[in-house]
C-alpha cells in the first residue's frame, strides 16, 4: 500500500474525509514545516496531509519553509506528492473554476532555498527535465474526469517569489513566452520532491486571469477566495477519487532521482552530512 502525501493551498487546510486520524510535529535539519501533518487513511491508502501556507494561512509564499516541508513529509515514509495550488490563468480558454494539471515550470523565484544541498558538504545536481511525474499525472487526470471537472492536462506554470501578484507588464511577459498559469509555490516543491526522490504532480485550481486580461477585473485576493471556495470542494472530490489509480512510485524516474546525481566525492562527505541528509542519501552514502 503506497503512502500519498497531500500538499494543500490556499482554501484547503483540513482533509476531513480521512478517517484513522492522527496529527504528527516533525523536526528536521532545516527547521519546522508549516504545520503539523495529518495522517489519516483515505479509501485504504495512507494519507499524510500538509496545509504549507499552515492552517489559518499564517505563512506568506516566499516565507514557506519548503525544505522542512519536503524533508518531513519524506521522513514520513511518503513515496508520491499531490500538490494542490491556486493560480492565475494565462490563456484565454483557461476559466476561473477550470483545472490545470500542468507539466513544466518557468522558475521566477529568487530568494527561497531550492535544493537541500544548498550550505551543506556535498554536492548534487539531480535531472529534472521532466519536473512533473507523469504516471501521477495520468491518474488525476482520470480521476478528473470521473467527478466531472473541467481539466486541462498539460501546460507551464511561471512561479514567481510573491507576496505581491504580477505586474501588468510581467503578466503580459509571461503570455508571451507561452506560458498557461503563474503561481508562487509549486516549482520550488517540485525541485525538492525530485531531490527526495518523490515523484510529484500538480493540481492547479485556476482562480482569476492575472492582470493581462482587458475585460476581466484585475486579480484581487476577494475574487480569488471567492473561486477558490467552489474548487476546493472539486479538489477534495479528485483526490478522494485517485487514491484508487495511484501508479506504482517505483516506476517513476524520479524514484532513483539521486543515484547518479552526488558528484561529491565519497570521502569528502563528513559523517554529520551522512546522519542529518540519510532520507534522502541513505541508500546510496550511509550513515556509517
Amino acid at each position: 500500500m503506497t503512502t500519498i502525501g497531500i500538499i494543500g493551498g490556499s482554501g484547503l487546510y483540513e482533509m476531513q474525509e480521512l478517517e484513522k486520524i492522527e496529527h504528527i510535529g516533525v523536526s528536521t535539519p532545516f527547521g519546522d514545516p508549516s504545520d503539523q501533518i495529518l495522517k489519516g487513511e483515505l479509501g485504504g491508502t495512507t494519507l499524510m496531509f500538509l496545509p504549507r501556507h499552515g492552517r489559518g494561512h499564517r505563512v506568506a509564499p516566499h516565507r514557506i519553509n519548503f525544505r522542512a516541508n519536503l524533508f518531513a513529509l519524506k521522513r514520513l515514509g511518503v513515496e508520491q506528492i499531490i500538490s494542490v495550488s491556486a493560480v492565475g490563468s494565462l490563456k484565454e480558454n483557461l476559466h476561473p473554476g477550470d483545472l490545470v494539471l500542468i507539466d513544466q515550470f518557468i522558475d521566477r523565484t529568487r530568494s527561497r532555498p531550492s535544493s537541500f544541498f544548498e550550505d551543506q558538504n556535498l554536492v548534487a545536481h539531480v535531472e529534472f527535465a521532466d519536473p512533473i511525474d507523469l504516471g501521477l499525472q495520468e491518474a488525476l487526470h482520470a480521476a478528473a474526469g470521473e467527478v466531472g471537472a473541467k481539466v486541462h492536462k498539460g501546460g507551464t506554470y511561471v512561479c514567481i517569489e510573491g507576496p505581491q501578484f504580477s505586474t501588468r507588464a510581467e503578466s503580459r511577459l509571461f503570455r508571451s513566452w507561452g506560458a498557461d498559469v503563474v503561481g508562487m509555490t509549486n516549482v520550488t516543491e517540485a525541485r525538492l520532491a525530485r531531490e527526495a526522490e518523490i515523484p510529484y504532480a500538480t493540481l492547479a485550481m485556476v482562480t482569476d486571469y492575472d492582470c493581462w486580461h482587458e475585460t476581466e477585473q484585475d486579480v484581487t485576493i476577494d475574487n480569488v477566495l471567492q473561486v477558490l471556495r467552489q474548487n476546493v470542494e472539486t479538489a477534495r472530490r479528485i483526490i478522494a477519487a485517485v487514491v484508487a489509480r495511484l501508479p506504482d512510485p517505483s516506476q517513476s524516474p524520479a524514484s532513483s532521482a539521486m543515484k547518479y546525481a552526488i558528484v561529491t566525492a565519497p570521502e569528502h562527505i563528513d559523517a554529520e552530512t551522512r546522519q542529518r541528509l540519510a532520507p534522502l542519501i541513505g541508500k546510496y552514502l550511509p550513515a556509517n
